[in-house]
């Protein structure tokens, strides 16, 4: 879709006096070949000029308003833009449209004629989305609902989806659904193509132990320190074990393995197990807790039975059947 923009940009301005030309060149960076977010701000130009901030402005409006008595010309360029914008339901993140439509060379030169083409409307970042491109405010308003209806989704499903699984109740096409997603700072995609809540660690991982984290998830078992530790690049054993020491979503199940809580293992020792156990299911047999415990944890049966046989933590009754100790 890259078109000859700098000259296009040139014609424009062209015949404008040499102040308006100016600001207007600086303000949207079309001569500097800087990213169409370096503009200038009107006080930076206001000091080289000596002019108030505001008389600045009024140069800039007083400039622009000439220009758009040649627009007429270029009314195909802005048919591309609106058609480009519709293909993906009306709405854009604004950092990817200005590379779809001036490429790495010329996003300067496209942000310029989007502010000054007749019905495209630009939303600043919120806390929703990040900076966007629109031709009809409806399109916000359904990227707010397809976007809050699918974060309570996630948050019932409590897991990534891939794009083919994130259906609403929405009449909204594919690609239009991932342009709402991609302006989206609530729902993100991860590195494998997934989509999730950006405070999720499978979405953003945060540090070794985000990483830790996603090495359990990915295989799915218990996995020894060392071997979490081979699964992220760049890692040191030792950081990575005492990561796993600390967070509570790790739990130590066996002599330096660890397996994910989430998976229903009980944190502490095995006199914790026991405990825990006999808590929530007591009185249990000897027989009744060891497969329980050694479900737990990676240990002899004679260091569960030892455990058990601490009379301060447990009582064993008339019929061989073990609770715990009450105080």
């Amino acid at each position: 879709m890259v078109q000859n923009y700098q000259k296009i940009c040139e014609d424009l301005l062209k015949d404008l006096p040499d102040r308006q030309r100016e600001v207007i060149s600086r303000r949207f960076g079309l001569t500097r070949g800087q990213e169409a977010a370096d503009f200038e701000t009107l006080e930076s130009i206001g000091k080289d000029f000596g002019v108030t901030r505001e008389r600045v402005r009024q140069i800039e409006e007083d400039g622009l308003d000439r220009i758009k008595e040649k627009m007429g010309k270029y009314e195909k360029v802005f048919q591309l833009y609106s058609q480009h914008l519709k293909k993906f339901g009306g709405l854009r993140k604004e950092s990817v449209l200005l590379e779809e439509l001036g490429g790495k060379e010329y996003q300067p030169q496209a942000c310029f004629l989007l502010n000054i083409g007749k019905g495209f409307e630009r939303s600043g970042e919120t806390e929703e989305f990040y900076p966007m491109w629109f031709v009809d405010k409806k399109s916000v308003s359904v990227a707010k609902k397809v976007i809050t209806f699918l974060s309570s989704k996630l948050k019932k499903i409590k897991k990534p989806l891939a794009s083919k699984d994130l259906k609403t109740s929405y009449s909204v096409d594919n690609e239009s659904l991932l342009s709402y997603l991609e302006a989206s700072k609530k729902i993100q995609k991860n590195d494998e193509g997934f989509f999730g809540l950006r405070e999720w660690p499978e979405i953003n991982p945060r540090g070794i132990k985000d990483k830790a984290y996603l090495a359990f998830k990915k295989v799915q078992k218990p996995l020894h320190f060392k071997e979490v530790a081979g699964m992220i690049n760049g890692s040191l054993v030792q950081t990575v074990h005492n990561e796993l020491i600390r967070d509570a979503r790790f739990v130590l199940v066996g002599r330096g393995i660890y397996a994910l809580s989430e998976w229903g293992y009980i944190p502490g020792e095995v006199k914790e197990v026991i405990f825990s156990t006999l808590k929530e299911k007591g009185p249990l047999t000897k027989e009744e807790i060891l497969k329980i415990v050694m479900a737990q944890r990676m240990v002899k049966e004679n260091t569960v039975l030892l455990n058990l046989s601490n009379r301060d933590y447990f009582l064993k009754d008339t019929q061989g059947r073990y609770k715990v100790k009450e105080a």
